[in-house]
C-alpha cells in the first residue's frame, strides 16, 4: 500500500482531532465509512450541549415568559448562524425534522396544477423523486432527465434540451442534487443558472454535498435547498432546514395551519392568517432543546474549515480508490467494479462497488456486508434510497420495470431480481473528517480478503 499519512492535506490537524474529538473510534476498534449514511459528531460538542441543558432553563418558545424567552433566543441565534453559514441573508431558514422534512414542505406547497412541469434527475434520492407524486396528483406532468452510465454525471444535452421545453408552462420545478449521496458525484451547480434563465424555479438537495463543500448561496440562488444536520456534524439527529429565497417565499402556498403557523385563526368562521416568515412552515413547536446544539455543530466545522475539510476527504477517496483499483485475483481478475468517474473530478467522498469473484460474478452486497461486519468495519449495502443509479449502473430498462410493477400489488428488491433475473445494489463507502489512512488500509484488506 502507498504510505499516504504525511503527504495528506492537514495531517496534524486531523489526527489531533481523531485523538481529542473522536478518540471513541480507536477504542471500539471501529472502523467507520458510512459517513454519507450519518457523520460522526464531536465529543466538544456534546459536552457543550450537555452544560447548556444542564445550566440553562428552557420552556417552549410560543410564550413571553423567562423560560420561553431564553428558548426563543438560542432558537433564533442558531437560524442567524445557518443563514451566515451559507451566506443566505436573502433566505428564510426553516427548521424540519431532516431533508426529508424540507424536501415535503416543497413539494406540498409548490403550485403543481395540470399547467406545471416538473423535472428531475435519474440520480435523486427517494425524498426527490416522491415530490413527484404531489404534481401528478394536482394534474401536472414530469420529466427525468437520464445519467450517463460511463461516468454517472447528468446527460447536459439532454437537460438543456428538457429545460427548454415547455416555455408557457405556468410553473416549473426543477429538483437536483447538488452531490449524489450514491456515487458522490458533484453535479455543476452551474446548471442553477441556466435552469433559472430559462423560467424554472430550482430545488437543490444539499443533503450529500455541505458536510464536505462549501454552499455559497450568494454564489448560486436556488430557491430552495434541503439540508440535514446529522450529515455534517452527527448530532442532533431530527434536525434539518429548509432554505427559501425570499423572492420565492409566497410561491409556497401552504394547504393547511398548525400551531405556530398563523397570527390568527378562527373556530366560529373558517378563516386563518399565516405568519409571514419562516414560521409559517414550522407546524407546531420547534424541538427547540435540541436546535442549539446545530449552532455548535456549525461553529465547530467552521473552526476546523470546511476547505480543509474538502481537501482532506478528496485525498482520502482518491487514495481508497487508486488502492481497490490495484486489488486483483490470482488469476488476474479485478476483486472489485467500482461505478462512477474514473477521472476523480468533481467527486465527493464516496465509492459505490460490486464485489466480484474470480469468474467475474457479483458477490451479493449482504454477504460483503456480513463479512465486514464480522471485522467491525461500518459499511452500507443495497440501493440507498437512489433507484435511479441503480437501474442505470445494472441496465435496467423501463419496460422491464413497467411489466414488474403492473404485474403484482407489492414487492422488494429480493423479489425484483428473482423475477427480472438482474442482480441490484450495491456496496457504499464514504469517508469523513474523521477518517484515517490507516482505516482505509484496514478496509483495503478486507477486500483483499474476500
Amino acid at each position: 500500500m502507498t504510505h499516504l499519512t504525511s503527504h495528506l492535506p492537514h495531517e496534524a490537524l486531523f489526527s489531533a482531532l481523531r485523538r481529542s474529538e473522536f478518540s471513541r473510534i480507536d477504542q471500539n476498534d471501529q472502523v467507520y465509512l458510512d459517513y454519507t449514511g450519518g457523520n460522526l459528531y464531536p465529543q466538544s460538542q456534546i459536552m457543550m450541549h450537555h452544560n447548556m441543558l444542564c445550566n440553562e432553563i428552557l420552556g417552549n418558545p410560543h410564550s413571553t415568559n423567562p423560560s420561553s424567552q431564553r428558548s426563543t433566543e438560542k432558537v433564533e441565534a442558531t437560524r442567524r448562524k445557518v443563514l451566515e453559514f451559507f451566506n443566505a441573508d436573502d433566505y428564510f431558514c426553516i427548521f424540519t425534522q431532516n431533508a426529508t422534512g424540507a424536501l415535503k414542505i416543497v413539494g406540498e406547497c409548490y403550485p403543481f396544477n395540470e399547467n406545471t412541469r416538473y423535472l428531475s434527475l435519474a440520480d435523486n434520492h427517494n425524498s426527490v423523486n416522491g415530490i413527484r407524486e404531489f404534481c401528478l396528483h394536482k394534474g401536472g406532468h414530469y420529466d427525468y432527465c437520464p445519467i450517463h452510465y460511463e461516468d454517472l454525471r447528468i446527460d447536459g444535452e439532454r437537460l438543456d434540451e428538457l429545460l427548454g421545453a415547455h416555455p408557457h408552462a405556468a410553473n416549473k420545478l426543477f429538483a437536483f442534487p447538488a452531490q449524489s449521496n450514491v456515487s458522490g458525484v458533484r453535479h455543476d451547480l452551474g446548471w442553477i443558472r441556466k435552469a433559472s434563465e430559462k423560467g424554472w424555479d430550482v430545488l437543490l438537495d444539499a443533503a450529500a454535498y455541505v458536510p464536505t463543500s462549501r454552499l455559497d448561496l450568494q454564489e448560486y440562488k436556488p430557491d430552495f435547498v434541503s439540508v440535514s444536520f446529522y450529515k455534517i456534524f452527527g448530532y442532533p439527529t431530527g434536525i434539518g432546514c429548509l432554505l427559501v429565497r425570499k423572492s420565492k417565499f409566497d410561491k409556497l402556498k401552504k394547504p393547511w395551519f398548525a400551531g405556530g403557523t398563523v397570527t390568527l385563526a378562527s373556530v366560529a368562521t373558517p378563516a386563518f392568517f399565516l405568519t409571514g416568515n419562516h414560521e409559517r412552515f414550522e407546524d407546531g413547536t420547534v424541538n427547540y432543546l435540541d436546535i442549539p446544539a446545530v449552532k455548535t455543530g456549525l461553529e465547530f466545522i467552521e473552526s476546523v474549515g470546511i476547505d480543509q475539510i474538502s481537501e482532506r476527504v478528496s485525498a482520502l477517496i482518491n487514495y481508497l480508490y487508486r488502492e481497490l483499483h490495484d486489488l486483483k485475483h490470482p488469476n488476474g481478475a479485478p476483486k472489485v467494479r467500482m461505478f462512477g468517474p474514473e477521472d476523480r473530478q468533481n467527486v465527493g467522498g464516496t465509492l459505490i462497488m460490486n464485489f466480484l469473484t474470480p469468474g467475474g460474478e457479483r458477490i451479493p452486497f449482504e454477504d460483503v456486508e456480513q463479512s465486514a461486519n464480522e471485522r467491525n468495519i461500518s459499511i452500507r449495502s443495497g440501493c440507498f434510497c437512489n433507484p435511479g443509479i441503480d437501474e442505470v449502473n445494472n441496465c435496467i430498462t423501463g419496460p422491464e420495470l413497467s411489466k414488474y410493477f403492473s404485474s403484482r400489488d407489492r414487492g422488494n428488491y429480493k423479489d425484483m431480481m428473482a423475477s427480472l433475473g438482474i442482480m441490484r445494489g450495491a456496496t457504499r463507502v464514504s469517508v469523513g473528517i474523521a477518517t484515517t489512512v490507516s482505516d482505509l488500509d484496514r478496509f483495503v484488506r478486507f477486500v483483499g480478503s474476500m
